[in-house]
């Protein structure tokens, strides 16, 4: 570890000394090139270099120890001084294990989220829309926009499916935990007996991808348009707004109708086939680690059922790290970071055994 560490130091100097070089700075493609690595590793070696400081003071601190001619006040500061510095190190030991873990390249990218009802018909649908707001409202919260690509409600309100781009630094590092089945135990409003029912609803989280990462050929593509639909004549257009997407050679179907532009819905339908393409891509890609991926937080694959609500007992449970919290409602109000911190916290966790 140390070995690396000492070279993304050297390496950052290296680069420091190119960013200050004026020809360099002249070429500001190339200055910008470098100054964005230097940022990429700044994190590391600020930490590195603490570190490298703390060792130098314990070694001051054992040198004074070991001398002798201290007296009772002064060994008791410089031991004091000593098992200060010994967390400190094993503190930044630690913080450099997480700083140089594998980083996902896809963290800092914006989010796809597909939800849909599942088992479970009106209910599946009514907890489907309830999931939307959480997500929404979780975007909210941290600052994060949002755009509905598509939706597809019931006539009491439920979503059948919904398409919600989520914009926002790091949106994909927190989200891409929810990929899986949610399951919800509740009495219905529709439940006269009052019988708990259990029903359930999709999440896919997808990271959204540029035109650069998943080129499509218009070839492949067969574009439908049809009237929109909606209830009680709500998003109903008289023209044929609506757009279908048929990507031929794997067979992926696309169609959005939320806006009253065809342009637009076209728009937001490729731009969801692309996040379909990118993650079908990154599927093959993963192939031969999908064992280790499967032994981490979940492997996000969507039959895998991760969360149940129960509103009887007013908890979540997450059952891949055997959490539960007590805080239903503020959790459905997107107050979510509770189990996502600690989807994260066992993420790197089992990625640091692996380390």
């Amino acid at each position: 570890m140390f070995d690396k560490l000492d070279f993304i130091l050297e390496k950052y100097d290296e680069l420091a000394a190119k960013a200050s070089d004026p020809d360099v700075i002249s070429n500001q493609p190339e200055w910008q090139k470098i100054v964005k690595e230097m940022g990429e590793i700044e994190p590391i070696v600020v930490e590195y270099r603490k570190y490298k400081e703390n060792k130098a003071a314990l070694k001051d601190t054992e040198e004074m120890l070991g001398a002798g001619g201290l007296d009772e006040d002064e060994k008791e500061m410089f031991k004091a001084e000593h098992s200060e510095l010994q967390e400190k190190i094993t503190a930044a030991e630690d913080e450099l294990k997480i700083l140089l873990l594998p980083k996902d390249p896809n963290d800092d990218k914006n989010v796809i989220l597909e939800i849909r009802g599942g088992t479970g018909g009106e209910e599946a649908s009514l907890f489907a829309g309830d999931l939307l707001r959480m997500y929404m409202r979780y975007a909210e919260r941290h600052g994060y926009k949002t755009e509905m690509l598509d939706v597809n409600t019931t006539e009491l309100g439920g979503v059948k499916e919904a398409e919600v781009l989520i914009k926002g630094k790091g949106a994909y590092s927190r989200l891409k935990y929810e990929s899986g089945v949610h399951r919800v135990q509740r009495v219905p409003d529709t439940e006269a007996s009052g019988r708990i029912h259990t029903s359930a609803a999709t999440v896919a989280v997808l990271p959204e991808a540029s035109d650069v990462e998943v080129n499509i050929d218009p070839n492949d593509v067969r574009v439908d348009v049809f009237r929109s639909s909606g209830n009680g004549g709500q998003s109903v257009n008289t023209t044929d707004s609506a757009v279908r997407l048929t990507h031929v050679p794997t067979g992926l179907v696309v169609s959005c109708q939320d806006e009253k532009s065809q342009i637009k819905n076209k728009d937001k339908a490729f731009k969801v086939l692309r996040a379909r393409l990118y993650d079908l891509m990154m599927q093959e890609q993963n192939k031969e680690r999908s064992d280790e991926r499967r032994g981490m937080v979940g492997s996000g694959d969507r039959s895998e059922r991760i969360r149940t609500y129960n509103f009887p007992q007013g908890r979540v449970s997450d059952h891949r790290i055997s959490m539960t919290i007590y805080k239903l409602p503020g959790f459905l109000d997107g107050d979510m970071d509770e189990i996502i911190d600690g989807l994260i916290t066992n993420d790197r966790a089992e990625m640091m055994k692996a380390f």
